[in-house]
């Protein structure tokens, strides 16, 4: 067991960090330490894997400092809120995460001369001025705005990972992971997807914010994981836009679950959030050519499997 690799997820009993977990175990050939603090991630989502050899989880928090004695050989840092409900309840917290905890992953990262992948975000671009977002833009954030605890401190991530690859010679991958959907969405996170699922099962309005003309583009999880390891795997440091391009509106998104659901839920408009983005859509040339990924699931493919899945934790 020990001459195996050894991963280490942080935020592994999230959304996406539980459904890498699963891909890794499932790739075989290494051992997975999953550690989260629970304050967003559930055991639910990694109970499957309690009581494998191969699977340790360990309830702590990275803005404290994280001791291991077995040698870890790669790190995923997915440990962050992530949907704005969960990192505006304690946006000081979601600060710390993103520099004292970040600060501490890459420490030990340092120490066991392991390569390390930073989960970003497309926030880091804000309500962008280029569409598509390319990996080149340097974005347009409001520093003092309410989401700036979010989409400014993944910011200061990079310029860490950055500095400890510059400085320390750190080997460094970093993702800017654009809307992701799929099963274990959190039921009441705020995220668009999740939002109008929970909204249409329980015969509530669908309430879409502004005028509903805004875009995003949505990737079901298993591409997203696939994206994340084939970007470990590479010789490519980032940062690398991984998402799907296929653009749409959120009235339109709300129309759809509508149809999945058989909802009788009406469509109301509610005021738009503070700097929230009016267009969202990955520029995946990088990805293409260095990681040889692109999503493969289609939106209607991925959004009954995702409707699904909240049916069946409801009952």
């Amino acid at each position: 067991m020990h001459d195996m690799k050894t991963i280490l997820v942080t935020g592994g009993a999230g959304f996406i960090g539980s459904h890498l977990c699963d891909a890794l175990l499932k790739a075989g050939d290494c051992r997975v330490m999953c550690v989260d603090n629970l304050s967003t991630g559930r055991r639910e989502n990694i109970a499957h894997l309690i009581g494998r050899k191969d699977f340790e989880f360990r309830k702590e928090d990275i803005i404290e400092p994280l001791l291991f004695d077995d040698r870890i050989h790669e790190i995923y840092n997915l440990a962050c809120p992530a949907s704005p409900v969960h990192y505006q309840a304690n946006p000081i917290r979601t600060i710390k995460i993103n520099t004292i905890g970040v600060i501490n992953v890459l420490g030990l990262g340092k120490k066991h001369g392991a390569r390390i992948l930073q989960a970003s975000t497309s926030e880091v671009y804000g309500d962008p001025l280029e569409h598509p977002q390319k990996e080149s833009y340097h974005g347009n954030v409001n520093p003092i705005g309410v989401r700036a605890c979010y989409d400014e401190g993944k910011r200061i991530a990079e310029a860490l990972f950055f500095e400890y690859h510059r400085t320390h010679h750190l080997d460094i991958r970093v993702a800017r992971i654009f809307n992701t959907y799929g099963p274990r969405m959190a039921e009441r996170d705020g995220r668009v997807v999740s939002n109008f699922i929970v909204q249409a099962f329980e015969g509530k309005p669908l309430t879409v914010e502004g005028d509903g003309e805004q875009t995003r583009s949505f990737c079901y999880v298993a591409d997203m994981v696939q994206g994340l390891m084939a970007l470990m795997a590479s010789d490519a440091v980032g940062p690398i836009n991984l998402g799907n391009p296929d653009e749409r509106t959120v009235f339109d998104l709300a129309q759809q679950i509508l149809n999945l659901t058989k909802s009788s839920s009406k469509i109301v408009f509610t005021d738009p959030p503070a700097d929230g983005p009016h267009r969202r859509k990955p520029d995946i040339t990088l990805a293409k050519k260095h990681l040889k990924w692109e999503p493969e699931i289609s939106f209607s493919d991925g959004l009954p499997l995702t409707i699904k899945d909240f049916r069946e934790r409801r009952k």
